[in-house]
Parts: C-alpha cells; sequence; structure tokens
C-alpha cells in the first residue's frame, strides 16, 4: 500500500491475545487515522474467519496468538500471492535472530517486538496509511528563522488534529460507569456538549457507515450506536493522548472558553426551535456545536506554536489569526473528516442564507445563531422584523420565550 493506492477509508484487522497490546494498537491507530474502520479479535481462528469474508488494507497480528498463531497467519496471506502484497504487522515477545530469520521470508511490513514502542508504531502506522501530503501531530512545523506565525498557520490549516478538548474525559467515563459496564446513554451525554468529539465520533462513523452501505451519521447518539462501546472510548481515549489536547495558555483558553460557550449557545437555540418546529432536533444541535470548530482548531495551533518556542503577541496576533485564517480552518476540517454534507450544509447556514431556497432547518440554524449573538435584553425586535424571521414565521413573542428559556 503506497501513497497513490492508499484507501479513502482504511479498513484494519488488529488480532492480539493481550488487552492491553489490543488497546495500545487501537489507540495508536485511531491517533494516525481517526477515520479508520477496526476489527479486532483476541483469537486466531476468529482472524482466519474475519479475513475470509473482509477486505482489508492492513493486518496487524501478534505472532503468539492462540488457535492460529499470527506467523501463520502471514504465511497464507502470502500464500494468495495478492499483489500488491497486504501490509502486514507482525507483533511478537520474540527479538532473537532465529525468529527474525524465520520470518523475513514471508516479508512482513514490520515486525516488532514487544513491549511495543509507541513512537516506532505510529511511526510505521503513518507511512502506511497516511499519503505523502498529509502529516500527524508529530510532525508539526517549527518555529525558526524563517517561519512566521502566518507561514505556520498556513501550514497547519490542512493538516491540523482539530478542536482542543472541552470536557474533562476521564470524569465523564466515570461518571457513566455501572457495574454493568459503560451506560452508552449517561455518556452521550456527559460527552455531547464537546465540539472535538463530537466531530471526530460522526467522522469515525460514518466511515463505518459508508463501509456498510448505511446512512449518513449524523448526531453523537447515531455515532455511539453505530461505533460501539468499545471503538467509540478508544477513539476518545486516542484524543486526550494528542498534542495540546487541552489549552494552557490563558489568553487562548479564555477564547476558546468564549466560542465554547457561543456555540452551546446556539446548538441550544437550534434544538428548542427545531422542536418546536417538528424538525431534526439533534442534528440542528450538533450543526450548531460544531460551528466554532475552526476558531477552536486555530487556536489549538497557536497553542501549539506557543509550545514550540514562538512568541505570540496577546491580544493583537490572536484576534488577527483568528479573523484571518479560521474560516480556512473549519473548512479545511470539515471536509478531510468527510462530514455529512447534510451536517454541512447546516453549519454553513450558521454564517449567511445567501440567495436561493432553503430549508426549514437552514432557517433555524440562522436564526439560533442570530439569537445567540444578541447581546442581553437587546435586539429582539429588529430580529423579529428580520427576513429569516419572517420565513419561519416566528415573531416576537416567540423569541422572548426562546431568550428565557
Amino acid at each position: 500500500m503506497t501513497a497513490v493506492d492508499l484507501p479513502a477509508v482504511p479498513r484494519v484487522l488488529i488480532a492480539e491475545a493481550d488487552s492491553g497490546s489490543r488497546e495500545l494498537l487501537e489507540l495508536a491507530l485511531s491517533s494516525v487515522r481517526c477515520d479508520a474502520q477496526v476489527d479486532s479479535c483476541s483469537e486466531g481462528r476468529q482472524a482466519l474467519e474475519l479475513l475470509a469474508h473482509n477486505p482489508y488494507d492492513l493486518v496487524i497480528a501478534d505472532w503468539e496468538l492462540p488457535g492460529v498463531d499470527g506467523l501463520s497467519l502471514l504465511r497464507g496471506l502470502r500464500q494468495q500471492q495478492r499483489t500488491p502484497p497486504l501490509p502486514f504487522i507482525l507483533v511478537s515477545q520474540r527479538n532473537d535472530s532465529a525468529s527474525v530469520r524465520e520470518v523475513l521470508p514471508l516479508a512482513p511490513t514490520a515486525y516488532l517486538t514487544k513491549p511495543l514502542n509507541r513512537e516506532n508504531l505510529i511511526q510505521r502506522l503513518q507511512g502506511l496509511l497516511l499519503s505523502s501530503d498529509e502529516t500527524s501531530s508529530h510532525d508539526v512545523p517549527m518555529p525558526g528563522p524563517a517561519q512566521t506565525l502566518p507561514s505556520f498557520l498556513e501550514r497547519r490549516r490542512d493538516q491540523s488534529e482539530g478542536a482542543p478538548l472541552m470536557t474533562d474525559v476521564q470524569q465523564a467515563v466515570k461518571r457513566s460507569l455501572n457495574p454493568g459496564g459503560l451506560d452508552l446513554k449517561v455518556f452521550e451525554e456527559e460527552i455531547r456538549t464537546d465540539p472535538q468529539i463530537t466531530a471526530v465520533l460522526i467522522a469515525a462513523a460514518n466511515s463505518a457507515a459508508q463501509h456498510q452501505g448505511g446512512a449518513p451519521v449524523q448526531t453523537v447518539a447515531q455515532a455511539l450506536h453505530q461505533l460501539g462501546t468499545g471503538q467509540s472510548m478508544n477513539l476518545i481515549l486516542g484524543l486526550t493522548l494528542k498534542r495540546c489536547a487541552r489549552l494552557s495558555v490563558p489568553c487562548l483558553a479564555d477564547y476558546a472558553e468564549r466560542y465554547w460557550e457561543l456555540s452551546l449557545h446556539t446548538a441550544e437555540y437550534a434544538r428548542t426551535m427545531a422542536r418546536l418546529l417538528d424538525l431534526e432536533q439533534e442534528r440542528c444541535y450538533c450543526a450548531g456545536l460544531l460551528h466554532r470548530l475552526g476558531d477552536l482548531a486555530l487556536l489549538r495551533c497557536l497553542e501549539e506554536w506557543k509550545q514550540a518556542g514562538g512568541e505570540l503577541d496577546e491580544p493583537e496576533e490572536v484576534g488577527d489569526s483568528l479573523e484571518r485564517f479560521s474560516a480556512g480552518f473549519g473548512s479545511a476540517l470539515r471536509t478531510r473528516w468527510r462530514l455529512p454534507l447534510e451536517l454541512r450544509e447546516l453549519i454553513a447556514a450558521v454564517y449567511g442564507l445567501g440567495g436561493g431556497v432553503y430549508s426549514r432547518e437552514a432557517l433555524v440554524m440562522n436564526m439560533a445563531a442570530q439569537l445567540a449573538r444578541l447581546p442581553a435584553h437587546e435586539g429582539l425586535e429588529e430580529l423579529a422584523r428580520g427576513r429569516t424571521a419572517r420565513l419561519l414565521k416566528i415573531g416576537l413573542p416567540e423569541l422572548t420565550r426562546l431568550r428565557r428559556k
């Protein structure tokens, strides 16, 4: 698998008996490609069954698998004489020369010994799953004599990791656990206000849905249902391990809080209006929550710049960077993460309607954003006279009640 023939959505099989090693492999994979569709198993015969019925782009297997070992899996695949050979990473506790000589004729893509080195593993996965013009958080351009903040942001726009986390993931997990395991309903309530988690779960769920021929996933509840507890947890925990997952520069953290609060207000207004008008509430909520994703992602990149030793004139350069680059960051993320077109259209409606015919949900999003930006107790009369209110047939009494909720 090379840069020219990378799959749009890679499907990966992880066959590993040890639960700790399997979790490390899943987290490393999600940190490189959050959209990858991952199947995991702990036994060799189950791996054979999965290989017989699914087209994989990469296999990661433990030599010491029970039933049928990883070396036998590799040997069987090489006997199929697939062109090009299926990428295969063999993992083992064996590091002696005799074991290496036994493996070499089967041409594994990589042979990694335990305990696994996370950095080495991620580097291998990047080479297999990222095209030549992509990079991960480990390849952030560093400030230098010829590196300016605008040029840094230009380079990071199409490579950013997304928004910082605004939710305490560890506390969310603790509050969602019960004696029977993770309560997905409670977990959804805990994480549904976080833009980064929402976007990544929806992106990953859509990768799985497209592979299975399902309908587009547009809400957190649908994403959790599509992915299941295990994959959802791995994705979210993987986010906490990435560079600048939380903002530590006070000025940047303050900006992020304000944008997050604006997103939450927009989302809540959108959901309330959608309920009143008998429209899809949760899709409107997600669109409102995600509409400032670009601003938050840009703030995270400014944190990267500071951590790497770059100078940042606060708040002038922060404000200028947000004005110049945040829209591009948001557009690039929504496209790269392949968020559903319907959701992107609702996000676009937050910023303006332009010409043409609009869905009622688009009008709701535009009105929700206007409400969220209004100063307290001001501007409702003018908003009620506006074009969006007239099209929705919402008057001053309805808008007043919405502001009081």
